[in-house]
């Protein structure tokens, strides 16, 4: 008896992902909610384990395919021995239509199946699928204009933007519509072979799209400053060892760093609300989304109510999610419902920058490295460990004198980190 391996539900919003990859051979035994293959989504990348033990019968859906929920990926047979699982009509079709030089054509494999006796089935027989068909629709292009690289020659998303990539003409409408990707310039037969196309993850789309989408729909700008990190430095260096006996997790900045956005949120709200329309949502808490680079890309765990976390509590909450975005394993609920967002550059190596909102929030704050530089403190020129600090927020909602009154309550905050103890 077959067990079959199905998507599961993938969180809040998300209906489709991308296969990224199998862990498993047809034919390997498998033991019980072992992972068998790894999935993409425009937000985490997930598991879905085995839900019994035996061996893989089939695999139905390759990797780099877009699936939705429910959708079958593969079976799991009884015992660990080689399954021999039955071709499908799509593979027949191939081969009977393979001998042909014409067969690289639907028209050409169609006909070819018909006379070897198969029957009339179209190479393809499925319609697009959602994402693909949306994507048709906007760009105004034909299902016919496209080459399907699903089963049974199914037009995938990425066949979509394949074909706009490479110029793909649209029909005429009644009605305007989005402009198609400009297509590259091919390159040069001398460049072509030194250069690799890949196609980007469901992760690196949606960043991509995200981030753009910001810029075109807030009215963002960026103001700056710059904090005296020696304070904190003192005060670190100082109860590093007792904390980390005591708590179990290292005393880092960004605790400081969440500890004093979360005091200058209260004081001003318009940093941690959003637009609905016409109307300004405030949020009398702050879910404080801390940026993570991973191998996959960027991507914003979320600490939920941070204002009424202690610092230990938020540097064990923050140490959970960089694991779990660093092994892959960060779940749709701790990526959602960030309020506000703190993104630290510095520990690459940045002096300054200006960071993009993360929608529809209406702040984040760039934290970015530490760096020795002369100070006039109390009349003296003295060394001063000094970091830049970045705000961007949406003009629309956020005035400037808001914004400067943010940024200095943060570096107030850092400066006489007892500020942050006596909830001052």
């Amino acid at each position: 008896m077959a067990t079959e391996i199905k998507v599961p539900t993938l969180g809040e919003s998300v209906t489709e992902a991308t296969v990224g990859k199998w862990f498993k051979k047809v034919g390997e035994a498998i033991a019980a909610d072992e992972p068998l293959v790894e999935l993409e989504t425009d937000k985490v990348t997930i598991e879905v384990p085995a839900a019994a033990a035996g061996a893989l019968g089939e695999i139905t859906v390759k990797e780099g395919e877009t699936v939705g929920v429910g959708a079958i990926l593969g079976t799991i047979v009884e015992g660990g021995a080689k399954a021999a699982p039955q071709p499908r009509q799509d593979t027949a079709v191939a081969q009977a239509s393979a001998p042909t030089a014409a067969s690289t054509t639907r028209e050409a494999a169609a006909q070819s199946a018909k006379v070897a006796g198969e029957g009339a089935i179209e190479a393809r027989t499925m319609p697009p699928a959602p994402s693909a068909a949306k994507l048709l629709a906007e760009a105004n292009i034909s299902v016919d204009q496209v080459s399907g690289s699903g089963r049974r020659g199914q037009v995938l998303k990425g066949d979509v933007l394949d074909a706009l990539a490479q110029g793909a003409p649209s029909q005429p409408a009644e009605t305007p519509r989005a402009a198609p990707a400009v297509a590259r310039a091919p390159s040069s037969a001398e460049e072509a072979p030194r250069e690799e196309r890949v196609r980007m993850t469901k992760l690196r789309q949606t960043i991509a799209r995200r981030l753009k989408d910001a810029q075109s729909t807030a009215a963002m700008l960026t103001t700056f400053n710059e904090v005296d990190m020696k304070a904190v430095m003192d005060l670190r260096a100082k109860y590093k060892d007792v904390f980390e006996k005591k708590h179990g997790v290292k005393l880092g900045f960004m605790g400081f760093f969440t500890k004093a956005v979360t005091h200058a949120l209260k004081e001003i709200p318009a940093v941690n609300a959003e637009i609905d329309g016409t109307d300004i949502i405030y949020k009398n808490y702050a879910h404080i989304g801390v940026a993570v680079g991973t191998d996959k890309g960027l991507v914003v765990p979320v600490v939920r109510d941070a204002d009424a976390m202690s610092i230990a509590e938020i540097e064990k909450e923050i140490g959970r999610l960089g694991i779990a975005a660093r092994d892959g394993k960060l779940s749709v609920a701790d990526m959602q419902g960030g309020t506000f967002t703190i993104s630290n550059g510095g520990v690459y190596g940045s002096l300054m920058s200006t960071p993009i909102l993360n929608a529809p929030q209406s702040g984040i704050l760039g934290m970015h490295k530490i760096q020795e530089r002369p100070m006039v403190v109390g009349g003296q020129i003295v060394i001063r460990p000094m970091m830049y600090l970045a705000l961007s927020y949406d003009h629309r909602i956020v005035d400037g004198k808001e914004a400067v009154t943010f940024l200095v309550r943060v570096k107030e905050s850092l400066e006489d980190p007892e500020r942050l103890v006596l909830d001052l």
